[in-house]
C-alpha cells in the first residue's frame, strides 16, 4: 500500500508540469549546474565567455529573489491574500543563518574575540540567550525554517480569524515589518544594529569567498528555485490548490458549503512565509551582508512589483518578474541611480494599466491569432 501511494504522489507530482516545461527546467538545471560551473572555472577571465564572481553573485541573489517571488505568488495569485510585508520573513531567514556565519568567524574578526565584532564593540559580556546553538549549522537550518514559519503563524492566525483581508490586511503586514525593522535597527536587541552582520569567513569549514564555494552556493539556489517552482505547480494543482482558488475568488460560497477558509489561508501563508526564509539564508552567504534594510516597506514592495509585472496567478510568471525588475535594477542603480526609483513606480504603474496579466497574459495574447486577440 505504501509502495502504491508513494507510486501515486510521484505521478502527480511529475504530472504538475508538462513535458515543455520540463524540458525548460532539465535546460535550466543544465545552464546553473554545468554551463555555468565551467565557465566560471574553466574558462580564463579574458574571455568573452568567463562568468565572472560579479555575475555569479548577481544572478545568484536574484534566483533569491525569484523564490520569494513565488511564495508571494503563491499568496497572491492563487490565495488572494496582498503582503506588503514579506520582507520580514526573507529577512528573519537570512538573519537566523547569518548568527552562524558571524559565529564562524571566530577569533578571526578584528578584535580576535570569541564575540562577534560588534558585541566587543558595544562591551557585550556575552552572547544573548537567543544566540545558543547559533554555532550549529543544523540547528540553524532548522531556526531559519522555524521562525518564519513561527511568526507568519501566530500573525496569520489572528489576522484570518478576525477576517481580515483586502487592503486593511495589506497595511498591516506593512506596519508589521516596519516595526520590526525598527526593532532591528537598534543595538541592544543584539542583531548588529543598522550594520546587521557582514564581514562573514567560513560557511561549514569552507571560505565563503572561494569559487568553490560560491559555485556551491549558487548552484544550491538554482536546485532550490526549481523545487519550489515544481513543488508550487503541483500544490496549486492538487484539490488543497483548486479550494484554494475558490476561496480566492468567492470566499463566501466556499464556506456556504463546508470548508473553513482559516486553515486553507494559514497554510499557505506560513508556507510562503518558510520559502522566503529559505531565500533569504541562501541569500546571505552569497551577498555577503544581512541588515535591517532588507525589512524596509520599500523592498516588500518590490516583490509585490516582481509578482505584478511577470504575471501573477502563473508562478513562472513571478520568476521572469522578479529576473527582469532585478537586471533593470542593477544596470539603472549604477548608469542613472537618481531615476531608479522613478523608473520603478512607472512601471509599475505601466503593468497596473495596460499589462493586468504581466509579460506572460502579453506573451499568451501576441501567441494568439490575430482574430482571437479581439
Amino acid at each position: 500500500m505504501s509502495a502504491a501511494m508513494h507510486t501515486s504522489i510521484t505521478v502527480r507530482v511529475l504530472s504538475a508540469l508538462d513535458r515543455k516545461s520540463w524540458l525548460a527546467l532539465g535546460a535550466f538545471l543544465a545552464l546553473t549546474l554545468v554551463a555555468v560551473p565551467v565557465l566560471h572555472l574553466a574558462v580564463p577571465p579574458e574571455s568573452a565567455f568567463h562568468v565572472s564572481a560579479y555575475a555569479l553573485t548577481l544572478f545568484g541573489k536574484i534566483m533569491c529573489y525569484a523564490i520569494v517571488a513565488v511564495a508571494m505568488d503563491l499568496i497572491w495569485g492563487y490565495g488572494g491574500i496582498l503582503s506588503l510585508g514579506h520582507g520580514i520573513f526573507f529577512a528573519l531567514g537570512g538573519y537566523a543563518f547569518g548568527m552562524y556565519l558571524m559565529r564562524q568567524i571566530g577569533r578571526d574578526g578584528s578584535y580576535h574575540a570569541d564575540l562577534p565584532d560588534f558585541m566587543v564593540f558595544l562591551d557585550w559580556k556575552g552572547l544573548p540567550w537567543y544566540w545558543t546553538g547559533s554555532d550549529s549549522f543544523w540547528w540553524v537550518a532548522l531556526m531559519v525554517v522555524v521562525v518564519p514559519a513561527l511568526v507568519a503563524f501566530i500573525f496569520g492566525y489572528f489576522a484570518f480569524r478576525s477576517r481580515i483581508k483586502g487592503v486593511y490586511f495589506s497595511i498591516i503586514t506593512q506596519a508589521l515589518t516596519y516595526a520590526a525593522m525598527l526593532l532591528f535597527f537598534r543595538n541592544e536587541t543584539g542583531f548588529g544594529g543598522n550594520n546587521g552582520f557582514t564581514d562573514f569567513k567560513r560557511v561549514l569549514g569552507y571560505t565563503i569567498t572561494s569559487p568553490e564555494t560560491r559555485l556551491v552556493l549558487f548552484g544550491l539556489t538554482a536546485l532550490m528555485l526549481a523545487l519550489t517552482f515544481v513543488f508550487a505547480r503541483w500544490l496549486v494543482s492538487s484539490k488543497y490548490g483548486r479550494v484554494l482558488t475558490a476561496i480566492r475568488d468567492a470566499e463566501s460560497r466556499v464556506m456556504f458549503i463546508g470548508y473553513n477558509p482559516l486553515w486553507y489561508k494559514l497554510f499557505i501563508w506560513t508556507l510562503s512565509a518558510v520559502l522566503c526564509g529559505i531565500a533569504g539564508a541562501l541569500y546571505v552567504p552569497q551577498v555577503g551582508i544581512i541588515n535591517p534594510s532588507e525589512m524596509s516597506v520599500a523592498n516588500s514592495i518590490e516583490i509585490a512589483i516582481w509578482v505584478a509585472v511577470g504575471g501573477r496567478g502563473t508562478l513562472i510568471g513571478p520568476i521572469i518578474g522578479a529576473f527582469v525588475v532585478n537586471l533593470a535594477k542593477s544596470w539603472f542603480t549604477v548608469s542613472f541611480p537618481e531615476y531608479w526609483l522613478f523608473f520603478l513606480g512607472l512601471l509599475f504603474i505601466v503593468v497596473t494599466l495596460m499589462l493586468p496579466h504581466g509579460l506572460v497574459g502579453l506573451w499568451k495574447t501576441l501567441r494568439q491569432p490575430r482574430g482571437a486577440r479581439a
